[in-house]
């Protein structure tokens, strides 16, 4: 176990680059089940996650060589089923992206229930809908998931709104399944993302068709086979956004390098109410310069285009120094605020009432050991730490190293004060 120290209260300036997105990479890595010959792929960020999601995939036959920073060859050496086992899978909840592609294209697949963050219930009943929609013979048995396709699948129209939006995950499950079936798939309440959009960019160079990228309704045009291709992953809207408030928090002339805005604009939004100007210039870099003192504000987390979930943490933290009382609610996971508890540790005023988070803003944080129960509250905690008093010892990091690449090189570039240890 290791543990990050952070000495609060220093001033950032330099430029700080984005790394490529997490949760693009990921389903686009077991995209590769589905190519016959080679996918080179780009800009995939160096976490742990992705090291657990090369690792299924070479249980399940692909053979995957790291080229050089960011770059993964990748081609499938069996088609035969396989088993993407407990003890990989447990380790993150992404890794049920295998799910769809290996359905499809090796008509079996047995996969675990997957695991990943603790931030509420997740069921993947989207996901065993729209495969099932498609054809596919689901059961559960002895904590795995058992598909099966009595030949080819078939293209259906499916709605995957669920009772808090649409599921990025499940669209890419049944997106990807839908590739290779037979027939014509209208997928309804399709997840919007960038992630997605990113994901079907790849499909389609791999020789796909695809409708609707990008919208509620993505349609898809089965094909017989699909080829390598080669594809660079997106920059990371979530670290983009998470350097940005790290910027908000302690920035004098913080730049931001690869942060693409148009896939921020509701986070953005809600920066400015707090009193911030963000301003890119011709090189594409970002900067957030305080415009006023800092207030209070209220926002609730949606899915894409709304708020992100993955972003509500890291503007609690900000929140945190700002004048008079903010409100952030949850319609995502509502019960995403075990950050809070640990925030109260380092001075802030902090509650959660039903789905929301009730803050107070104070005028100092000080430091305290605290402990990181999830990707996104490891980074809020890292935040906090760095405009607390005194010093901040976070515990558990290796929540933060599943989404953050080299987190606490990158801070240290901008004048953070913080090194790893082991706890």
């Amino acid at each position: 176990m290791q543990k990050l120290i952070i000495e609060g209260g220093n001033k950032l300036s330099g430029t700080i680059k984005v790394s490529g997105s997490k949760n693009a990479s990921l389903p686009i890595l077991a995209a590769t089940l589905l190519a016959d010959g080679k996918s080179v792929l780009t800009n995939v960020p160096d976490l742990s996650d992705m090291r657990t999601m090369v690792k299924i995939l070479r249980e399940l036959g692909v053979d995957i060589e790291k080229r050089g920073p960011g770059e993964l060859a990748c081609k499938v050496t069996t088609i035969e089923p396989s088993c993407a086992s407990y003890e990989l899978v447990s380790q993150m909840r992404a890794s049920i992206c295998v799910l769809g592609p290996l359905v499809a294209r090796r008509g079996y697949a047995k996969v675990s229930l997957p695991g990943g963050c603790v931030i509420g219930l997740r069921p993947v009943d989207l996901h065993l809908k729209g495969l099932r929609a498609l054809g596919a013979e689901i059961e559960m048995k002895h904590g795995y998931i058992e598909a099966r396709s009595n030949g080819r699948l078939r293209g259906a129209h499916i709605y995957l709104g669920g009772v808090n939006g649409p599921s990025v995950l499940a669209t890419a499950n049944t997106l990807m399944a839908a590739c290779l079936a037979d027939g014509k798939t209208v997928i309804d309440g399709a997840a919007c993302e960038p992630e997605i959009a990113n994901l079907s960019n790849y499909l389609v160079a791999m020789g796909a068709t695809i409708e609707g990228i990008g919208t509620p309704r993505i349609q898809i045009t089965g094909v017989p086979s699909l080829k390598g291709a080669n594809h660079e992953v997106i920059a990371d809207r979530i670290e983009a956004g998470t350097f940005m408030v790290a910027a908000a928090l302690a920035g004098e002339d913080v730049k931001v390098e690869g942060a693409r805005l148009e896939h921020l604009s509701a986070f953005i939004d809600v920066l400015q109410q707090t009193g911030y100007i963000i301003d890119q210039d011709e090189d594409g870099l970002v900067r957030v310069i305080k415009d006023r003192p800092v207030t209070s504000v209220q926002a609730t987390t949606m899915p894409y285009p709304g708020f992100p979930t993955d972003l509500q943490a890291q503007l609690v933290t900000l929140l945190t120094l700002a004048d008079g009382m903010s409100v952030i609610t949850e319609r995502i996971f509502p019960d995403r605020f075990m950050h809070l508890a640990e925030l109260s540790r380092l001075g802030a005023n902090v509650q959660k009432i039903h789905s929301s988070a009730v803050i107070k803003g104070v005028k100092q944080l000080t430091g305290a050991q605290v402990m990181a129960s999830d990707l996104r509250a490891g980074a809020a905690l890292v935040l906090a730490g760095m405009v607390a008093q005194g010093t901040t010892e976070v515990h558990r990091i290796y929540h933060i190293d599943r989404g953050y690449e080299q987190i606490e090189e990158k801070l240290r570039g901008i004048g953070a004060q913080i090194t790893r240890a082991d706890a």
